[in-house]
This record gives structure tokens, C-alpha cells and sequence, in this order.
């Protein structure tokens, strides 16, 4: 069914075309400013109007766009009128990888704005996937944005690249440098309290070897916003230095963070349970808290280990007292 409901309906607008296809408004204005990719209808000569036309030669261009067509390349066919070429025969679909091509594996209970993410990463849109994530966070704040957007999209593009070969590999890097960049501009950075008696920041770190740190960089986003200072040393972070930095902090909290389980070390987390600082006769010690999937299964008594984002952010939070 069309989406000019009204022969008379003066067409849609940058904003609303771009929802509709998963870009952002500025990769809109560029195909057009570059390859002539434009509105064919500018009411008052000013704000644009995209007519079903339009539409179509957009769609094109994204279809071609998403499977690997340079855009000076796909901008020349959408507006020839050249679609994206048939369905591959099953014969050959069989003797690919499998999940090679087509759009990733999201599943239908998940948010519209995964699949406009989707789409935008497919295309490496880096403008389009920037936006819809400031978006997401904007909207639904940043535990739902980080849930609900953004970890689907990570694991459909991680699911995709296992299935097909090593394909993909560029659409999980820009996806998740833009979802870390995200995840900072989110973060508001709290100073420590110089009161006496307050306890230091909470710490967090992946263990060594552990690379997987955008899961610290959401927690270390969300405890900022509830105004618990933070200090975040990220991935693959050395025995030693960890250490220096607990006794130079003195923090109320470790989080220790393992992706899997070849890098989750329990002597390593007992090690930093046991680290203490301060005067004789008042020494202390930080809570370690146990982050990520490489823990489970392993009896860890005395070592917390939170379910998820919210109930990580609840204990924290907890811990320091706000």
C-alpha cells in the first residue's frame, strides 16, 4: 500500500522519509547535493517534499547500497530505473556460507529501531547509524536504548559474521565504535567526594585478555547518570596496573568484567578482593563485582554478580550510598 494515502498529499518530509528508510536526514541531503538523488517537489521552493517517485528511486538506492554497490554507482542505476538484481538460485544459496548476504538476523519481537540501525550498519552509513543511536538514547533513556537497541543489533551483526565466512567483519567494527562513541557523549563524569568518610569511586575493568568492553562502557555511562563517580581503565586490563590503581583509588567497588570464559579468572577477582589501603589499624577493602557471561557457572562466594545493567546499576549504586 502506498504511503501517499491522499492523490493530493504534498509527500513527506526529509525527517519522516528518512525514519522510513533507516538513514539519517544529512545522508539524504548528500545523495542528493553528490549524485542528484533528490525531491522532484520543493514546496515554496524551500522545504522538501518526497513524492512516491522519489520514494521509489531512494528505495533502490538503498536496496543497492546495502548490498555492497558503491553509492556513485547505485545513485546511476536507481535513477536508470535498474533494480537490484533477482533472488540467487537456491543451488547457489547452498553452496555459500551460511547467512552470507541478505539483512541480519534480528527476529520480529525486537524494537523498529533495531531495524533502521540494521540497515544503516549494512550500508555503513556512518552518519545514519550515529543518529539513530543519539536518537534511541534520547528517546527511551539509556538503559532501555542500550537493552533494546543497541545489544540486538551487536548480536544480530555478531551472529551474521559467525555464520558467513568472516563477511560482516566491517559492519560489527563501525557498528560498535559508533555504539561506544554513543555510550560516552551519554556519560556524565562525576568528581569524587573530598569528604571525609565518603567511599571512592567504583572501578571498573576487563580482565586480562578480555577485549569485550562495550558492556563496561554502558554501566560506566549509567552509573554517571546516577551521579556515582567512576574510574574506567576499559579492555584487558594487566594484573599489576590493576592492582596500583585499587590501592592509589581506594574504591568502593571492582567490577570485573569477562566476556568469556577462557579469560575469567576467580583467583584474579579473590586477588583484588583481598587488595587493602589506608592506615594501619583501618585498612580496607573494595567489593569486587563479577561482569559477564565468562563467570557463569563458577561458585563465587563473597564476589556479587549482577544480572544485568539494572541490577548492576542498583548494587553499585547501593554501594556508594546514593
Amino acid at each position: 500500500m502506498s504511503v501517499f494515502p491522499n492523490p493530493d498529499d504534498t509527500g513527506l518530509t526529509t525527517g519522516a522519509l528518512a525514519r522510513r528508510l533507516g538513514v539519517a536526514p544529512t545522508t539524504l541531503r548528500s545523495w542528493d547535493r553528490r549524485y542528484g538523488i533528490g525531491p522532484a517537489v520543493r514546496a515554496d521552493g524551500r522545504h522538501r517534499r518526497w513524492r512516491p517517485d522519489d520514494v521509489a528511486v531512494l528505495e533502490t538506492m538503498c536496496r543497492l547500497t546495502s548490498s555492497g554497490v558503491p553509492p556513485a554507482d547505485a545513485a546511476r542505476a536507481a535513477k536508470a530505473g535498474v533494480l537490484p538484481p533477482p533472488a540467487e538460485p537456491a543451488e547457489a544459496v547452498a553452496g555459500r556460507p551460511a547467512g552470507a548476504g541478505g539483512p541480519l538476523p534480528l527476529g520480529g519481537d525486537v524494537r523498529q529501531e533495531c531495524r533502521g540501525l540494521a540497515r544503516a550498519a549494512v550500508r555503513l552509513d556512518a552518519p545514519a547509524v550515529a543518529e539513530q543511536l543519539a536518537t534511541a538514547v534520547e528517546r527511551h533513556g539509556l538503559t532501555v536504548a542500550w537493552h533494546e537497541v543497541m545489544v540486538p543489533t551487536l548480536h544480530a551483526v555478531g551472529r551474521k559474521w559467525a555464520s558467513s565466512g568472516d563477511r560482516y567483519v566491517e559492519v560489527e567494527h563501525l557498528l560498535s565504535w559508533h555504539v561506544s562513541t554513543a555510550l560516552r557523549r551519554a556519560t556524565r563524569p562525576v568528581a569524587t567526594a573530598d569528604a571525609a568518610g565518603r567511599p571512592g569511586p567504583v572501578v571498573l575493568a576487563c580482565v586480562p585478555g578480555e577485549q569485550h568492553s562495550l558492556p563496561l562502557e554502558a554501566l560506566n555511562a549509567g552509573l554517571g547518570r546516577l551521579g556515582v563517580p567512576t574510574r574506567m581503565f576499559g579492555a584487558a586490563m594487566p594484573v599489576e596496573a590493576l592492582t596500583a590503581a585499587v590501592q592509589r583509588l581506594g574504591p568502593v567497588a571492582v567490577v570485573l568484567w569477562a566476556q568469556a570464559r577462557s579469560t575469567a579468572s576467580l583467583p584474579l577477582a579473590r586477588h583484588v578482593a583481598e587488595t587493602r589501603w589506608g592506615v594501619t589499624g583501618a585498612r580496607r577493602a573494595p567489593a569486587v563485582v563479577l561482569g559477564g557471561p565468562g563467570w557463569a557457572g563458577r561458585p563465587s562466594p563473597g564476589l556479587p554478580r549482577p544480572t544485568g545493567l539494572d541490577d548492576a546499576l542498583t548494587m553499585l549504586a547501593g554501594a556508594y550510598g546514593t
